[in-house]
């Protein structure tokens, strides 16, 4: 991309791409993630690796769970990737090759090939030690996210405790080259943001549903009052309970 195009030229590329309304939970994702690849395609020294190319796909797969319809969530992320002179296809290729690559080993053996500069290493994890090891190597918190991503599929990685994961992360990417201080600090926001936005997605579920059985009762009155003459069945309380909790303010 050239440095001469700015954010504005880029998010208007990206909604000539994507000319539909997102929905305000997701609103926030996409301008983010737009002003941040766009940053990293004006860095001289940024190549979009196998690393950071399974940490974007993870981010953007994590972070757009409950977007409708579904069948646009790849057309929105190609969206992203096009305005910052990416390829969608290309990216979900890399992220692919090195999960594969990966996944049949055992963190010893990759901890050996790594130590070893990548001698005997997947043609893959090769190419991305190599990004890493040169001069001008520009991380992206996508590379913290795309480690713990690929030691999360390992054969044999049985403990999954996030701390312990953080640990396993922080020890292999200092053999990668990785900044110590910025992959620590990027995987507590990557988890604790995840966090905040599968409860926003349960809120917005439950707030949407409870919508819809508003509708429904409006439309269809009879029913409700049918139910009613009926007199209080089993569920008689939890429905009552129910009915007081939708009715409280989200806040």
């Amino acid at each position: 991309m050239s440095i001469s195009q700015t954010v504005a030229d880029s998010k208007r590329r990206f909604y000539n791409a994507y000319p539909r309304v997102i929905p305000g939970l997701y609103r926030r994702v996409v301008d983010e993630l737009l002003v941040e690849l766009h940053l990293l395609s004006c860095q001289q020294g940024f190549q979009a690796d196998a690393l950071f190319a399974l940490g974007l796909t993870q981010v953007f797969d994590n972070f757009s769970v409950g977007f409708e319809p579904v069948d646009r969530r790849e057309q929105l992320f190609s969206a992203l990737c096009e305005a910052a002179d990416l390829s969608a296809p290309d990216l979900r290729q890399q992220a692919q090759q090195l999960r594969s690559s990966l996944a049949p080993h055992g963190e010893a053996e990759i901890r050996q090939w790594l130590e070893n500069k990548g001698d005997g290493a997947p043609a893959v994890l090769a190419s991305v030690l190599q990004e890493a090891g040169r001069s001008d190597f520009h991380y992206s918190r996508h590379h913290a996210v795309g480690l713990i991503a690929a030691l999360q599929e390992l054969a044999g990685a049985d403990d999954q405790d996030p701390e312990a994961l953080r640990l396993r992360a922080r020890e292999v990417g200092d053999l990668i080259g990785l900044q110590q201080e910025k992959l620590e600090k990027d995987m507590g926001l990557y988890a604790s943001n995840l966090e905040k936005m599968a409860q926003a997605v349960q809120m917005m579920e439950e707030t949407v549903a409870a919508e819809r059985r508003r509708r429904e009762r409006k439309l269809h009155p009879e029913a409700v009052q049918g139910a009613a003459g009926e007199g209080p069945g089993p569920t008689a309380g939890l429905e009552a309970e129910t009915e007081s909790q939708e009715s409280k303010p989200l806040t």
